[in-house]
């Protein structure tokens, strides 16, 4: 069903596309597997941790008392490592050796660091410096208390927090299930990577780009290959594709009279909610839906595909995958030179990142802005955000730059506002 509004801002574009997304199911993993993932469970503490007083330093276990005056020679009356208890109780006159972790004896309120004693004999130290109660000792609960929520559901899986799920002892886990992701690449024109070489041919570069997009996301896609022109031969690949969460089709959606993909799609019962985005590269994207699957039909241009990606594709799955940030994050940058805009659509310029003297960051163009030089993109650093109303940009101007390192992200889309 082609029930598909024209020309949106970028902005209101990424608000369509959301408002038909949310977090998928979830499935159990081992937590081996988990690192990426997202937590679709509340996590609670299992116990106190530590689960008594501890030292927070090699050194000796003392009274506060025996200190006052500001040093003392004490009688040593144990030696305590992490992993013992304690055997004794420190009486007044005495201290215990103990080790980084190990708990405190009964009788002693404070540590003294190794450093600031002096041993006399092998059961006997001299302590050069006063104390006050409770130094250098970590008392139980101090990280977490048995019952309280430790990890929040929507909370994106680090290696801080495989440690705290481990501390724990959670083996296996609920996280939010990766969206399944086809590619399809559409096109007469186009040679596959193993075809014999043709030099009338253009090689398909697009569904191999897309697919590194989504291994950065922690997704693996399927390469569905290549559909010619001609609509059977189309129908047939798409409707394989409609049975994935997301189907990404390259090329085929602009006005040509060969450009099948959306009356295809609509034929296969796909509402198609937008085509074409005032944005420059990527202006013919269009975006549809099946039941739960979506459809992102991007433009055949390879960089206005990658852009598009960028913009569309990648907060969707993230919220499909649980995550609460969705969007790339931004970075304001001073412009190294003018850039020209003519007003009506935002422009996504491939740009370089370096530190200035004081600090700040420093945007350079990649050079050409073609939406086929793909070495462009590949040299780029981030995405120069120029709103659709500017009439350009000055050099030493401050502009906002979406980062393309695959691992910083934002709750807003950090666009400069749009029009409506």
């Amino acid at each position: 069903m082609l029930n598909e509004t024209k020309n949106l801002s970028v902005g209101d574009a990424q608000a369509q596309v959301l408002r038909h997304v949310s977090p998928g199911e979830s499935e159990e993993i081992q937590l081996e597997q988990a690192l990426g993932r997202v937590l679709a469970e509340v996590v609670r503490a299992n116990r106190d941790q530590p689960p008594f007083d501890v030292s927070a330093m090699d050194g000796f276990a003392v009274r506060s008392a025996d200190l006052v005056a500001g040093g003392a020679v004490l009688t040593v009356v144990e030696d305590i490592r992490a992993g013992d208890m304690p055997g004794k109780t420190v009486q007044s006159g005495q201290c215990a050796r103990i080790m980084t972790g190990a708990p405190l004896p009964p009788g002693a309120d404070a540590v003294i660091r190794v450093e600031d004693t002096q041993a006399l004999t092998d059961d006997c130290v001299e302590i050069t410096v006063p104390v006050k109660a409770g130094n250098d000792i970590r008392v139980r609960g101090e990280n977490m208390r048995n019952g309280d929520v430790v990890l929040e559901a929507g909370t994106e899986i680090t290696p801080g927090v495989i440690g705290v799920l481990a501390t724990v002892k959670r083996a296996r886990l609920q996280v939010y299930r990766r969206p399944r992701v086809a590619i399809l690449s559409t096109g007469d024109e186009l040679e596959a990577l193993v075809a014999p070489f043709d030099a009338s041919k253009i090689p398909e570069s697009n569904s191999y780009a897309l697919m590194a997009q989504l291994q950065a996301l922690g997704i693996e896609p399927v390469r569905l290959g290549i559909a010619r022109d001609k609509p059977d031969e189309l129908a047939r690949f798409l409707k394989q594709g409609l049975d994935y969460d997301v189907l990404l089709v390259s090329g085929g959606t602009s006005v040509g009279v060969h450009d099948h993909v959306r009356p295809t799609l609509a034929d296969l019962g796909v509402t198609m909610h937008f085509w074409r985005v005032e944005m420059r590269p990527g202006h013919p994207v269009a975006f549809g839906t099946r039941g739960k699957s979506l459809v992102f039909c991007l433009p055949g241009n390879p960089v206005s595909s990658m852009v598009c990606f960028e913009q569309f594709v990648v907060p969707a799955v993230r919220r499909m995958m649980g995550h609460p940030n969705l969007f790339r994050r931004s970075v304001a940058a001073r412009l190294t030179h003018p850039v020209k805009h003519r007003p009506g659509r935002a422009e996504f310029i491939r740009v370089t990142l370096a530190q200035d003297a004081a600090g700040g960051l420093l945007a350079t163009s990649t050079g050409s802005q073609s939406s086929g030089d793909l070495t462009s993109m590949a040299r780029a650093d981030g995405l120069l955000v120029v709103s659709e109303g500017s009439d350009g940009l000055a050099g030493g101007d401050m502009a906002q730059v979406q980062l393309l390192d695959g691992s910083a992200f934002q709750g807003g889309s950090g666009l400069v506002e749009e029009k409506s």
